[in-house]
């Protein structure tokens, strides 16, 4: 009898515990998804572009920037790095290359890190992104670069 309600009670988990890991992996792959999107549509075009407004989509208006570029420190808050990239020449404007690919995705429940590698006028960056799902957005909440130029 004892073995009749073990075996009941674990074809009853079973299945169930299947259909929980099933349904994460696909939680898992649409988040992976729209954070590809956010990157691609959104976070590439708009460095492309020099397009603030389209970056401002992406990222939290708290979010911190820090790293080095041509082996300097480099650390900004949202506003000043927006700034920056408002007052330059957009790669698209130079004409010079520009290149953003998506290295690696990784999402746990509402956090996620992004490894990106931008090229973009003489420099190549390598970049973490921190994201956090915030009202059901994706948005960047730390940019960590560094420039492998060197």
């Amino acid at each position: 009898m004892k073995a009749i309600l073990s075996t009941a009670f674990l074809l009853g988990i079973v299945p169930g515990l299947k259909a929980q890991q099933l349904k994460k992996m696909q939680t898992d792959q649409q988040d992976k998804a729209a954070i590809t999107q956010a990157l691609e549509n959104i976070y590439f075009k708009g460095i492309y572009e020099g397009n603030v407004s389209l970056l401002a989509q992406v990222y939290h208006p708290g979010t911190l920037l820090f790293g080095d570029v041509k082996g300097q420190p480099y650390a900004k808050t949202l506003e000043q790095y927006l700034d920056g990239v408002a007052h330059r020449q957009s790669p698209k404007d130079s004409g010079k290359p520009f290149k953003g690919d998506i290295l690696a995705v990784d999402v746990i429940n509402s956090i996620a890190v992004a490894k990106v590698h931008v090229k973009m006028y003489e420099f190549n960056y390598d970049e973490f992104l921190s994201f956090h799902k915030i009202d059901g957005k994706w948005l960047i909440v730390n940019k960590m670069i560094s420039d492998v130029n060197l």
